[in-house]
């Protein structure tokens, strides 16, 4: 009998091959783009979250509209030593794509690589913000947090969505934040509907900045006060 089963190595071609795809598109140069950086952990304990992440991205692509165009960035990593990143994506649609085909696998946490990508794409073109979905944190905190200053200055503020109740991690996510001019948010999985709003709202942000966001609060059903009170103090 044929196995007809897709492995992990697979799935890694198969994403490989679609990011290449994209790299090989036009850049996006222009300004008047807003551009997001979408990072997760996609380590093995994530499988749930990322699946909601996967079906909920577009809202910021939906909020974004009205005050121009967003461009976003997948950035993920897992496993001993993978940390993949796409080219820029205009479209939610290939964003959720290029999603459903990662697998989640083993492996400690690389939110370095995260923030030293960030501070590449940056220097670049510029980068309005930095999300990052994530439940642990399993690095020294000194080089992290002299990334996440570094981003703060660059104007690139870092929101973490904090999955669980690790304290541990809970309290290195939020200095980050605070270090970047950013935002921290602890969710579980059971409340996609808070995740998807904060995401719809930090689309406003990229694209329209603080004082647009605030005109438009009412628009979700969320408070949003959990996020532009923490922009307020920052600003």
């Amino acid at each position: 009998m044929t196995d007809n089963r897709i492995t992990s190595k697979d799935l890694s071609f198969e994403v490989s091959e679609f990011m290449n795809k994209l790299t090989r598109q036009n850049n996006y140069s222009d300004h008047g783009y807003g551009r997001i950086i979408f990072s997760l952990d996609a380590t093995a304990s994530r499988s749930v979250t990322w699946d909601i992440a996967s079906d909920i991205q577009a809202k910021m692509f939906v909020e974004a509209e009205t005050f121009g165009n967003l461009l976003v960035q997948l950035v993920y990593y897992r496993g001993f030593d993978q940390c993949k990143f796409s080219n820029w994506i205009s479209s939610p649609t290939k964003l959720k794509f290029l999603m459903s085909k990662v697998s989640v696998l083993p492996g400690r946490t690389q939110i370095l690589r995260v923030l030293k990508h960030a501070i590449r794409e940056n220097k670049k073109t510029s980068v309005n913000a930095l999300v990052f979905i994530g439940d642990a944190f399993e690095e020294e905190i000194d080089p992290l947090a002299d990334l996440s200053g570094q981003l703060g200055v660059y104007g690139v503020p870092i929101f973490i969505f904090h999955e669980g109740n690790n304290t541990h991690a809970s309290d290195a996510f939020k200095y980050l934040c605070k270090l970047s001019k950013g935002a921290y948010f602890p969710f579980d999985n059971s409340s996609p509907d808070v995740l998807k709003d904060l995401l719809g709202a930090i689309g406003i942000y990229a694209t329209g900045g603080l004082d647009a966001l605030i005109k438009n609060e009412e628009k979700f059903t969320t408070p949003l006060k959990v996020l532009t009170e923490q922009l307020k103090v920052d600003k």
